[in-house]
């Protein structure tokens, strides 16, 4: 079950908009981070945290809609297809692409998106309108997710320092968890027919912020990278995205009641 069931979710934010903050906010991070960390010192990594924010937010808008039109438990399934087609995406741009690795990561990962689109509505027959781009984007989305992380990482996208510092080290694994879960997590959170754009999205908020304090605590390892700003911007940013979902969940609910602690077995004896 989810929001509608069987057709597009209402959108206050037109999804167009949402693709122009999640590309243009990502790569702006990701390039000013880079730039930056030169030209200023290691502590501007955490710009490439914000980057990667602005991909969790459009992937999470972009689950959204394509499974407001039924696709249930295949949630969290495309969460992790997101990352997964993100981390062979950007691992390809960023080895070949030097400077313009980001930009090349991208563009295969539209590609990659496509095709699986393509397959999933012409060979699996899913029936699903909005499929190819749907996936072109959840795959784009995830793409600036692993980059973003990376950079606020390591300082850098170069490949020659991400491969021994993210990949080889399995932290790689971190980005893929807590980023899949910031695309994944916030329609399933608000799965209903009463889900709204604003309270799915600002959950999202929520947990990028948490993937950013992951990024700054595997920061703290790495010379070329801040860990502790990269940390403060991300617990104020989780606390900017937890307190505007609560207020949002209590907008909505029909009624907020504490329960207490659940009773004890002596007590319900």
């Amino acid at each position: 079950m989810s929001a509608g069931g069987s057709g597009a979710a209402a959108e206050a934010i037109p999804q167009n908009k949402i693709i122009a903050f999640g590309v243009a906010g990502g790569l702006i991070g990701i390039y000013a981070a880079y730039f930056l960390v030169d030209m200023v010192g290691q502590y501007m990594s955490f710009i490439g945290a914000l980057g990667a924010i602005c991909g969790m937010i459009w992937g999470a808008a972009a689950v959204r809609r394509v499974a407001s039109y039924g696709l249930g438990t295949g949630v969290p399934s495309i969460g992790m297809l997101a990352l997964g087609m993100g981390v062979v995406a950007a691992t390809f741009g960023l080895a070949v692409g030097g400077i313009a690795g980001p930009v090349i990561a991208l563009i295969t990962a539209a590609i990659i998106g496509l095709m699986i689109g393509v397959l999933a509505n012409k060979v699996l027959s899913m029936g699903i309108p909005i499929m190819e781009v749907s996936m072109t984007e959840i795959a784009t989305a995830g793409t600036i997710t692993i980059v973003g992380l990376s950079v606020a990482m390591t300082g850098t996208f170069d490949f020659d320092v991400v491969l021994p510092q993210v990949i080889t080290t399995g932290y790689i694994a971190v980005i893929f968890i807590a980023g899949g879960l910031a695309i994944l997590h916030p329609f399933n959170a608000n799965l209903g027919p009463d889900e709204k754009q604003d309270r799915t999205l600002m959950c999202a908020l929520e947990k990028g912020a948490i993937a950013m304090v992951v990024a700054g605590i595997v920061a703290t390892v790495n010379a070329g990278a801040s860990g502790a700003l990269t940390i403060l911007i991300g617990l104020a940013l989780w606390y900017i995205g937890f307190s505007g979902y609560y207020d949002r969940v209590k907008r909505d609910a029909y009624v907020v009641v504490g329960t207490g602690m659940l009773p004890t077995k002596e007590e319900l004896e």
